[in-house]
């Protein structure tokens, strides 16, 4: 049986709701706002129309959410004022803009930002995204690897949950390249499960995996062939996950949750599902709050009925056997919260 710390597990029951359900909405995006806003600003993207988007899908979204996910630079410094201390805070770790080598996508942190400094914030967890391609060049990978095992030793050190997030990417020379934060429309499902086989391993540190669909949303049909690889990405992960949109439409990504509760998950954590059709109508905030009070809310709602219903309670995870266990060696803990 798996045993949690503390902190860790105090983190996993504030994202999820009373019954271990995450149902957890995304404001940490950087190029998924940043780039139409500076289209529609015939140039660069204001700070201030940024973080006033952010703001308001706080305010808005807040209330059928367990937990937000937020970033540093422009959802924080306004979006704390008016988040709702009743819904868990996850603070996103890396940098948007990964390097782009021969080899393969390198990442890190932001600049100045650490889990140290997220768990002084106020942080219920940290969340990080690494791109990951198991036939990308081997220095890369042995580069992201280090990566993830350095920021999973930093959770384990501050006693923060580990929300880990996982994308394929297109190689140098392949078709549908693309730098936008969404699914590859060709990724091959063997590449996705192969990179959640890996991070699975003890040494990374995850508590809770958020991952993308192991076949294009679009080809979530239902069909048992589709089912049997979220089974098996499943079974790979061996701890509670949920599942990210991708930039996926809403009735695609309804689709893909059909099937990973079926095989197991948790919840979602989500974003631009939920957000993007109503920020559609950016600069026009009016439009865009009218947006997110109907067509964003009655969809999450839906996608909360669904998790209720078929969604399997974290604490329920195989991986903790009868139940969750609490570290509770008066050694560890005095060590773990020393200082405090």
């Amino acid at each position: 049986m798996t045993a949690l710390s503390a902190g860790k597990l105090w983190g996993m029951r504030r994202m999820a709701d009373a019954a271990g359900r995450f149902k957890m909405t995304a404001v940490d995006q950087r190029p998924p706002i940043i780039n139409p806003i500076a289209k529609a600003r015939g140039g660069s993207a204001p700070w201030e129309d940024v973080a006033a988007f952010k703001t308001m899908l706080i305010k808005e979204l807040q209330a059928e959410s367990t937990a937000l996910l937020l970033d540093p630079l422009y959802a924080i410094p306004h979006g704390a004022a008016v988040m709702d201390p009743r819904k868990a805070l996850i603070m996103t770790l890396e940098e948007h803009a990964f390097v782009d080598t021969p080899e393969g996508r390198l990442s890190a942190e932001i600049d100045g930002w650490s889990v140290e400094k997220i768990k002084r914030s106020g942080g219920d967890a940290v969340k990080v995204l690494a791109w990951y391609r198991p036939d990308a060049g081997a220095g890369v990978n042995q580069s992201q690897k280090d990566f993830v095992k350095r920021v999973g030793e930093a959770c384990a050190r501050y006693d923060l949950p580990y929300v880990f997030e996982l994308l394929v990417y297109p190689l140098a020379g392949e078709a549908n390249q693309t730098k936008d934060y969404v699914e590859l429309a060709a990724k091959h499902a063997d590449h996705v499960l192969e990179s959640v086989r890996i991070f699975a391993a003890p040494d990374y540190g995850v508590d809770l995996f958020k991952l993308e669909s192991p076949v294009p949303a679009a080809g979530c049909d239902g069909s048992a062939k589709v089912q049997a690889l979220f089974d098996e990405m499943g079974h790979l992960a061996g701890r509670p996950w949920v599942m990210l949109s991708a930039g996926a439409g809403m009735t695609e990504f309804r689709s893909v949750l059909d099937h990973a509760y079926r095989a197991g998950a948790s919840g979602y954590l989500a974003g631009r599902a939920i957000w993007l059709k109503a920020f559609g109508a950016f600069p026009d905030w009016e439009a865009i709050r009218a947006g997110l009070r109907g067509e964003a809310i009655a969809y999450m709602r839906d996608l909360n009925a669904l998790t209720d219903a078929h969604a399997r309670p974290w604490q329920q995870h195989p991986a903790y056997g009868a139940g969750v266990a609490l570290e509770h060696s008066d050694a560890e803990f005095r060590f773990k919260y020393k200082g405090f």
